[in-house]
């Protein structure tokens, strides 16, 4: 099944993402990819997070980032001032692609999805920036960032706020790296500190602000 492109203007926009998550939760274009597809909250939201792909224990809970690796990127939000809840009932999370993808038969950690993979599942991408029209995307991990920011290396695009045309509108990215727990960088020079700096320039953006204070507000 391959996702239903969606008019730019939608009548109701929260029936629109329902229906979507239930064609991308149904989706089996990806033959070596495990299902099964992994999505998050259906909430409209002015900021998607984008991760790379589920891992292996992602369908135990059946949510994104819902594992070890989770737990880190939960903390770095909390710091900043939204907990784990409260992020994915004000946040889209999505990703480069929706099924794990099964473990590196050559080496440690899990395999990397081929291109063909990506390809199709960023088009249920385009039609959630479409549905929602956000203003702040949040990439995690060096995949997610290398499908909109020409980079080598994390320390070439982390820590500052970049801009790209998206859906016909001008949006934020914010890059952040991975954090799992087989990963150094966000605990060695210049990671620490380039971690830090992105955590500070997304805790001052003013859409992110928008959230905090709604949260507060609802407190």
């Amino acid at each position: 099944m391959k996702p239903v492109n969606l008019p730019l203007r939608v009548i109701n926009p929260a029936t629109a993402l329902l229906q979507h998550q239930t064609q991308l939760k149904a989706c089996q274009l990806c033959p070596h990819m495990l299902r099964p597809v992994i999505t998050c909250q259906p909430v409209l939201s002015p900021v998607i997070l984008l991760g790379q792909a589920p891992g292996i224990h992602e369908a135990k809970v059946m949510q994104p980032f819902g594992w070890t690796a989770g737990k880190t990127l939960f903390q770095w939000f909390s710091s900043i001032g939204l907990a784990e809840a409260q992020f994915r009932e004000r946040v889209y999370m999505a990703a480069v692609c929706r099924c794990f993808p099964g473990k590196n038969q050559k080496g440690s950690g899990d395999r990397v999805p081929s291109a063909e993979e990506i390809s199709n599942c960023a088009s249920w991408l385009d039609v959630e920036l479409q549905l929602m029209q956000p203003h702040l995307l949040i990439l995690v991990g060096k995949l997610a960032i290398q499908q909109f920011l020409s980079a080598r290396k994390l320390e070439e695009v982390v820590g500052r706020v970049h801009q790209r045309q998206l859906a016909e509108k001008t949006v934020d990215l914010l890059p952040l790296p991975h954090p799992s727990g087989l990963s150094t960088w966000p605990h060695t020079e210049p990671g620490k500190t380039l971690l830090r700096q992105a955590l500070q320039t997304l805790q001052e953006h003013p859409i992110w602000q928008q959230l905090v204070h709604a949260e507060l507000k609802a407190g």
